[in-house]
């Protein structure tokens, strides 16, 4: 099987996801990648790349206890696996080595 490769709205999950640790579930990975960002996160595209994510490997959600903040109903945490640490420290190194190949003075 070949590369597996990330949007960038996919690759801003995986590093809301880290950055949250035990508190990644949607609203907070919402909020973080609107911060990291600038940009408005719809919750459905969230929901629907998460569901992606979780598909190709690169995290895994659970279910936790049902939280009377939460109307009863209970929260879905995500957290990365290695395969998705993996493809960011591929993305780094890559664009580390484009970067430093850049010419900055034409631009």
């Amino acid at each position: 099987m070949g590369k597996k490769f990330l949007g960038e709205f996919e690759e801003l999950i995986l590093l809301a996801i880290l950055t949250l640790s035990d508190n990644a579930y949607g609203v907070p990975i919402a909020e973080t990648i609107e911060k990291f960002s600038g940009k408005r996160v719809s919750i459905g595209a969230l929901y629907t790349s998460l569901g992606r994510l979780e598909e190709k490997g690169f995290i895994r959600s659970w279910v936790g206890e049902a939280s009377e903040a939460q109307g009863g109903r209970a929260k879905k945490y995500y957290a990365v696996e290695g395969a998705g640490m993996q493809v960011l420290k591929d993305i780094e190194a890559t664009r580390s080595i484009v970067v430093a190949n850049l010419n900055w003075g034409s631009a």
